[in-house]
């Protein structure tokens, strides 16, 4: 696996706009954007005791979260996920589901999990098992991704964060969500070995903030 450093700051409208015009100056948009951008929904996963929130919140060195997500409304094509932070860099890793399994997930159907072959879904159901892990809240937003072969480079402009609350009903295009009040727009930035200068100097904006905003912790602010 390969570890991914990352940036996020915290950025104004006016810096969508100053960045939107920089970026596509000397990156593409990646695959998945449709217009420039493109809707992810995820449902992360928790236990009882919110031992993947609070250890975000504490800032804790070595910690991973479990969610499934799928993009652009389109169901058929649906990823549980891993991520895991050491030491401040990254890595993620992704297996597919299917609707079926994703909705068994969802209800708390975990036995076909036992009889997968998959090392994700079988460290998941390990998990789910022996932490208690459990569905917590669905996060909705848009993205905008910017991507350079150079330093395998992806900067995304993320917005309009809504929480599920407590709903939890994952492929349910009704499910109500609602925008978090206090949530800003996130400008991120991921590279593997080096940063070009073109891409840093982009990003290095005056009234950006640099932070560790979450955008799951965001949505449990309501709990």
């Amino acid at each position: 696996m390969k570890y991914r450093h990352e940036w996020k700051h915290e950025i104004s409208y006016m810096d969508v706009l100053t960045l939107r015009s920089r970026l596509s100056a000397v990156a593409k948009r990646d695959t998945y954007a449709v217009d420039g951008k493109y809707f992810i929904r995820s449902l992360y996963f928790d236990n009882a005791s919110d031992k993947a929130l609070r250890e975000k919140i504490d800032g804790v060195n070595k910690r991973e979260k479990f969610r499934i997500r799928f993009y652009n409304h389109d169901t058929s094509v649906i990823h549980l996920e891993k991520k895991s932070k050491i030491n401040g860099l990254g890595v993620k890793e992704s297996t597919p589901l299917t609707p079926q399994q994703a909705q068994a997930i969802v209800d708390g159907n975990h036995e076909w999990m036992i009889r997968s072959e998959d090392p994700l879904i079988q460290e998941f159901y390990t998990k789910i098992k022996n932490q208690g892990l459990m569905p917590k809240t669905i996060v909705d937003y848009t993205r905008e991704p910017f991507v350079l072969t150079a330093g395998n480079v992806r900067v995304t402009l993320d917005y309009n964060i809504r929480t599920g609350l407590r709903c939890t009903d994952f492929l349910n295009p009704d499910c109500i969500t609602i925008p978090v009040g206090n949530a800003p727009i996130i400008l991120e930035v991921k590279w593997d070995e080096y940063l070009p200068d073109v891409i840093r100097d982009i990003v290095q904006l005056p009234s950006c903030r640099s932070g560790a905003f979450s955008k799951y912790a965001s949505c449990r602010i309501y709990d």
